[in-house]
């Protein structure tokens, strides 16, 4: 069975993505087509790159760079549950993405953005797009955006998810499972 990383990407100690995050791993286990695994770029906790070689040259140095590595190796398929900050992505997802090179060919991954306003986020998914495209990753067409995330997410940390948003959610992971079934474009 293919191997889904659900990321959490915000490394803010109180961050609503958590919960979104939980949700979203609830909903693909619930799917059936992955194994998955949860897991949050704040128990990471990369520094700032570090490495002295250039990421294509995989002549990693230093430990949380072989575990990252290890980790995003170990996955078939991603989905980024990221923040909008400023209008986009955030710096630490972007220094999570650029510690690697090689890792990222192929991965298929999804993206559910969210925000406190009404563009859910839509906006940092969209800039995300072409890093990952160069990237090589395949990328589902479709995005999951949530808005409102402050009105979603209850005093327990509990995400109470908006009707329609599972389905969209589902589209995304079938999105995923068919591309893992796909040759990939130039190989």
């Amino acid at each position: 069975m293919p191997r889904l990383h659900i990321v959490s990407t915000s490394t803010r100690p109180v961050s609503l993505g958590r919960p979104l995050a939980s949700w979203a791993a609830g909903i693909a286990a619930e799917h059936g087509g992955f194994e998955v695994n949860p897991v949050d770029l704040a128990e990471i906790n990369l520094p700032f790159l570090d490495e002295p070689e250039q990421p294509a040259a995989r002549a990693y140095v230093h430990p949380h760079t072989h575990t990252w590595s290890a980790l995003v190796e170990s996955g078939d398929a991603l989905v980024f549950v990221l923040p909008m900050y400023n209008g986009s992505f955030t710096a630490p997802l972007k220094n999570a993405i650029d510690f690697l090179y090689h890792e990222w060919k192929g991965k298929a991954v999804g993206l559910v953005s969210y925000s406190a306003g009404p563009t859910g986020g839509a906006p940092a998914a969209a800039a995300i797009r072409p890093v990952l495209q160069r990237l090589g990753t395949r990328l589902a067409e479709q995005d999951v955006a949530v808005p409102g995330i402050t009105g979603l997410v209850g005093e327990d940390g509990t995400f109470t998810a908006p009707e329609g948003l599972a389905d969209e959610l589902t589209a995304v992971l079938d999105q995923l499972a068919k591309l893992l079934t796909e040759e990939p474009v130039g190989e």
